[in-house]
């Protein structure tokens, strides 16, 4: 952290009238929840995909992941039928770094022209196109959501497709 990202901690502890650490420990706890799959040795493959798509722009910023690492990140030690296509993270990967390229690329997979997307756009697009392609078609009956009920919550999805598969 800096004296920027301190002052901002300072900040909002001050207005919602708590104390610095209950700010830090509350950001901590977020990231741990919306993360949890990566730090569950047991989730690989497909199943990972929800964290990716959802935080997958920030996560691959961050930290500076590139396409190869985020494949042995998803990838590695998984059975031919959770793994996740390497086009597929490919295009994960850069909708993170080259949105242009992405929104290109997912067209190319989809075999539909689109007019210019937006950054939200895309990933929505993004989304739609990885969920069901490898969340939503393992998923049976009462754990999928209906049309306009998609779940952004990549743990409920990542758990939903373990149900499915055990």
């Amino acid at each position: 952290m800096n004296v920027t990202d301190i002052r901002k901690v300072k900040q909002l502890a001050k207005r919602l009238g708590v104390r610095d650490s209950d700010v830090i420990r509350f950001a901590v706890k977020s990231m741990l929840t919306k993360l949890g799959p990566l730090y569950d040795p047991q989730v690989h493959g497909r199943n990972l995909l929800p964290v990716f798509v959802e935080y997958g722009g920030e996560l691959l910023r961050f930290f500076d992941i590139d396409a190869a690492k985020l494949e042995a990140i998803i990838n590695s030690e998984v059975e031919a039928e959770r793994r996740v296509d390497r086009e597929d993270v490919k295009l994960l990967a850069l909708t993170g770094m080259q949105e242009p390229y992405a929104a290109l690329k997912l067209s190319e997979l989809e075999r539909i022209e689109r007019p210019r997307q937006s950054a939200a756009d895309l990933l929505e697009s993004l989304r739609q196109y990885l969920y069901a392609k490898y969340v939503y078609r393992q998923v049976e009956g009462g754990d999928r959501p209906r049309d306009g009920e998609a779940s952004h919550d990549p743990v409920r999805l990542a758990l939903a497709v373990d149900q499915e598969i055990a």
